[in-house]
């Protein structure tokens, strides 16, 4: 029986779902979402305050502060309330109500910018306003999850060897990019220690991480309007895009089958098997991370009159999603 004396000392990080019943390939989906902080994110988050603790960097008194499109936002929400830290988040209006909720509840406190950097998005926007805030006050410390090490180190450390373990003949693993710490820190370990998996990033239609066009992006979590200074492409195999509607049709069609998963998860999803549809051979020990649950999305990627409003009623139609149309890179695009 566990016992634990602080919220970020559990998480599941052995559970599985067999998706072949559901998609038709042959894919199973690691479940990161049971955990307090109800995502991957809590992995990284405590990685990051542990390494600013060790470093001296975060001292009482400090603040954290960054910024987050909801996820981390919450894990460092549940871990600074436990330490004794103030919080600020900084998100965006793509952050969910639930989840602005969800950290205020914890004890942050929660800006939002309205307003997109011309260039980078609002993700640029959220970052110019953490480093002029940093630039004010120097009790406010920012983590900096989008070049933080312990972001990357979380992950070589904990969840690819737990993959590695439960699956020795593992093919291939498909894992979203949003800042790509995850990525990175599977990838790495992978080409070190099992240099024959297959690692394929899959990331939104509409993200500049790996060289394409940016555009509208309405669900949190994967994506990036500015190039992830984490990003090696040299470890990454293959780059699968998928549109958003796409991703909602997966989130859809797993939760008709029981399963209610986060967008970022329906993305790897929608990705993986249209991946596995034309590259695989149906022999492949496949896996994919699933970084949240979906109860933080019941307001956007499960309510009807959102999906519509964006993305047309077309979007809830239930068309396997092999038979969407063709989004997937042989290999890196040519600007990696």
């Amino acid at each position: 029986m566990p016992v634990i004396s602080h919220p970020h000392g559990f998480t599941e990080d052995s559970l599985y779902v067999d998706l072949r019943p559901i998609v038709g390939q042959g894919l199973f989906l690691k479940c990161e979402g049971f955990n307090f902080a109800g995502s991957i994110k809590l992995k990284a988050a405590a990685e990051m305050v542990d390494s600013a603790e060790r470093d001296g960097v975060l001292l009482p008194g400090s603040i954290i502060v960054e910024s987050s499109s909801g996820n981390l936002g919450v894990a460092l929400s549940m871990i600074a309330a436990s330490k004794g830290y103030r919080f600020l988040c900084v998100t965006d209006s793509r952050c969910s109500p639930t989840t602005r909720r969800l950290m205020e509840a914890l004890g942050a406190q929660v800006h939002v910018i309205d307003e997109a950097d011309p260039a980078g998005g609002l993700v640029q926007a959220r970052i110019d306003f953490v480093r002029a805030l940093c630039a004010s006050d120097d009790r406010y410390v920012w983590l900096n999850q989008y070049s933080n090490p312990g972001n990357v180190r979380a992950h070589y450390r904990t969840t690819a060897p737990a993959i590695a373990r439960e699956f020795p003949r593992l093919s291939v693993v498909f894992i979203g990019a949003g800042t790509t710490g995850t990525l990175m820190g599977c990838a790495r370990y992978f080409r070190t220690w099992h240099p024959l998996v297959r690692v394929v990033a899959v990331d939104s239609v509409g993200s500049v991480t790996f060289g394409g066009p940016p555009g509208r992006r309405m669900i949190p979590g994967l994506g990036m309007g500015v190039r992830p200074p984490l990003l090696d492409e040299a470890y990454v195999d293959d780059v699968v895009l998928v549109e958003e509607a796409d991703t909602i049709r997966a989130c859809w069609r797993l939760a008709r089958a029981g399963y209610l998963f986060g967008g970022s998860t329906g993305t790897v999803v929608s990705g993986a098997v249209r991946w596995l549809a034309r590259h695989g051979s149906g022999r492949e020990i496949a896996v994919a991370i699933a970084p949240d649950l979906g109860e933080r999305y019941l307001e956007t990627v499960y309510h009807n009159d959102w999906v519509e409003a964006r993305y047309g009623p077309d979007a809830l139609a239930a068309t396997p999603d092999e038979t969407r149309p063709e989004r997937v890179g042989a290999g890196l695009p040519s600007s990696a």
